[in-house]
């Protein structure tokens, strides 16, 4: 059975019908009744999403149809060669990591996975990356930077997986060295938020020239559910905190933590994948054409100072 959000239901009881008439063995011709209902689904989807509310927004960046970091890089990337290990414990399945083509330019990628089946959620650890995902993102960044090839991040994750073990092998520090070393990979970095950006599972592989969010993705500090839990101690409570913490890509711009929206096909990018993987193809291919002309002096310290801006406010009436 498709999985459908709840506030998607109208549209798939609506679908459901245009279906069943499509597949009507009648001699009857019911072209007048399948246009009036994708009439009413058009209008219905453009209502509905026009007005998503953060939680449902939320909901819907989890989509389980949605396209995974693998997809786009199977939709993207020519010529795709997978690296593996981070040179000092072992491989994370979480963090696809390689080098290919896009249009023609040799690109690294680097991709958080979460996986759709229930052996392959396991084994990519529900997109949550261990130490050693994270020290395997920077080993391919460095390579990239020493080879002169522009770097292609993917962000799909909860947050980074905060078990004993990974905690043990550094899972902290790891992300904090990716923090600190991103700052100074002498090619161009463009992230893309495809889902869930959470907290620094998602900063570790996203301190880019170009950040830029899907149209139904969210990027936060923290999860609602995690939200929820810490202010009122109840993990119930995650759409209200979804809802204060205003997760939207249009919030996200204008507190200058991201630079640009990526628009979708009307209804998400699980309705119509091909097309969303296309639009995010023509963004970032825009994007590299525009940073690949800047010195390499310029691209850090703009990079740099773009970081070091967040958070900037100007408090009226205070003296020294």
């Amino acid at each position: 059975m498709e999985y459908t959000l709840e506030f998607e239901r109208p549209v798939f009881e609506l679908e459901n019908q245009i279906r069943d008439l499509k597949s009507s063995n009648q001699n009857i011709d019911l072209t007048p009744e399948i246009k009036a209902l994708q009439a009413k689904v058009d209008k219905l989807i453009s209502e509905i999403y026009k007005n998503l509310s953060p939680w449902e927004r939320t909901l819907l960046s989890r989509h389980p149809s949605r396209p995974h970091a693998i997809d786009y890089i199977q939709g993207m990337i020519s010529d795709f060669h997978e690296i593996h290990g981070d040179r000092r414990f072992s491989d994370d399945a979480s963090m696809i990591c390689g080098f290919g083509y896009l249009e023609g330019q040799r690109v690294a990628i680097c991709g958080i996975e979460k996986g759709r089946k229930t052996q392959e959620k396991i084994r990519h650890n529900f997109g949550m990356a261990q130490p050693e995902g994270y020290r395997k993102a920077l080993r391919l960044m460095e390579l990239a930077s020493q080879f002169n090839v522009p770097v292609l991040t993917f962000v799909d994750t909860p947050g980074a997986y905060p078990g004993i073990g990974a905690e043990e092998r550094g899972q902290a520090l790891a992300i904090a060295e990716n923090l600190e070393k991103m700052f100074g990979i002498k090619v161009p970095i463009i992230t893309v938020v495809i889902g869930e950006g959470g907290s620094g599972g998602a900063l570790g592989i996203a301190i880019a020239d170009k950040v830029l969010m899907m149209e139904y993705s969210v990027y936060s500090v923290i999860s609602p559910e995690s939200c929820a839990s810490i202010l009122w101690s109840d993990s119930k409570m995650a759409e209200t905190a979804a809802n204060a913490l205003q997760l939207s890509p249009l919030k996200a711009m204008e507190l200058k933590v991201i630079d640009d929206m990526i628009g979708e096909p009307i209804g998400g990018a699980h309705r119509y994948p091909e097309t969303a993987i296309e639009m995010v193809k023509t963004a970032v291919t825009r994007e590299f054409e525009k940073l690949k002309k800047l010195p390499v002096e310029k691209l850090l310290d703009a990079r740099f100072n773009k970081f070091r801006q967040m958070g900037n406010t100007t408090i009226q009436g205070l003296k020294e």
